[in-house]
């Protein structure tokens, strides 16, 4: 189902090489991007220049899938569909199938038909990818969008963003990352002006011209106000709603598995420099993803 390349093979060798003359401490610290774990999964999979084994490369491409790599997703799933690295398992199949087919991998949605459909059961190798930043952490702003906003938009959110309760950092970290302050901004999936509401989100919170700057932020910040209630204050998870909608961040009881995504959501953390932000627990009941520690 996912041929294997030349260049594989030559990655493997190479890989193979650097680890039988690279120091001890260096062999202890693991390929950090999604890709470099993914070959190297590769590699032990089917054996290229190093031993074959089936369960490092099933723990290799865990790695790369918490990290939204589609291609180790669908690898990961034909390993669980074909019994590569233990008995046979069609629901976790189902699930890493899923995820890659909805990053656009048209073999993973023919699989996941092969498989039984979608399954809401998360695997256990997803369930603890954090996104860390280091800003965020610190409690330091990563990004001064005040500086960086056009005049009349700044002054819209500054004004707008505190009678909802949204901080202006937040609000202009979001806008920045969906359409870069473009009032007239829209996407192939149609999300529209400055915070890219999609024609649903308008709707739902009477955004009549999304066009406008100051329905749309009105939009925007009655929906962000929403999802930190529902998420309670938690920014990871709200953005990760944002970017890819609550119902994902709830299928996948965490930030779903997109590259896209976690992207997005180390970029708002990073803008913002909190992993917190304050909420009225009035405006709605709490998500069940809230229940129980998230999946980062």
């Amino acid at each position: 189902m996912h041929p294997i390349s030349s260049k594989h093979a030559l990655w493997g060798l190479a890989m193979y090489g650097a680890m039988a003359l690279a120091p001890a401490w260096a062999l202890e610290a693991p390929p950090k991007s999604a890709e470099a774990l993914r070959e190297l999964a590769i590699a032990y999979e089917h054996g290229e220049g190093v031993a074959r084994n089936p369960e490092q490369a099933r723990q290799l491409y865990c790695q790369s899938a918490r990290l939204g790599d589609a291609q180790a997703q669908y690898n990961l799933g034909w390993m669980h569909a074909n019994g590569r690295a233990g008995p046979r398992d069609d629901v976790a199949a189902a699930y890493f199938f899923q995820a890659a087919a909805e990053q656009g991998l048209p073999q993973a949605q023919r699989m996941l038909t092969v498989v039984g459909g979608p399954t809401k059961e998360v695997p256990e190798c997803l369930r603890a990818a954090p996104v860390n930043d280091d800003a965020a952490q610190a409690g330091v702003p990563g990004i001064n969008y005040e500086a960086i906003a056009p005049r009349h938009i700044l002054k819209l959110v500054q004004k707008l963003a505190p009678r909802y309760q949204v901080d202006t950092q937040l609000a202009l970290a979001i806008m920045a990352a969906e359409s870069n302050f473009n009032t007239q901004a829209q996407s192939p999936k149609n999300a529209q002006g400055l915070m890219q509401l999609i024609p649903e989100t308008s709707e739902r919170f009477n955004v009549r011209n999304p066009f406008d700057p100051a329905q749309n932020i009105r939009g925007g910040l009655t929906y962000l106000r929403w999802l930190l209630a529902y998420f309670q204050g938690d920014v990871a998870l709200v953005a990760a709603a944002y970017n890819a909608g609550e119902g994902k961040v709830e299928r996948y009881k965490g930030i779903p598995p997109y590259q896209e995504t976690r992207m997005y959501v180390k970029r708002i953390l990073h803008a913002v420099g909190s992993t917190f932000h304050p909420f009225d627990h009035k405006v709605t009941r709490p998500s069940a993803v809230i229940a129980s520690p998230p999946s980062r």
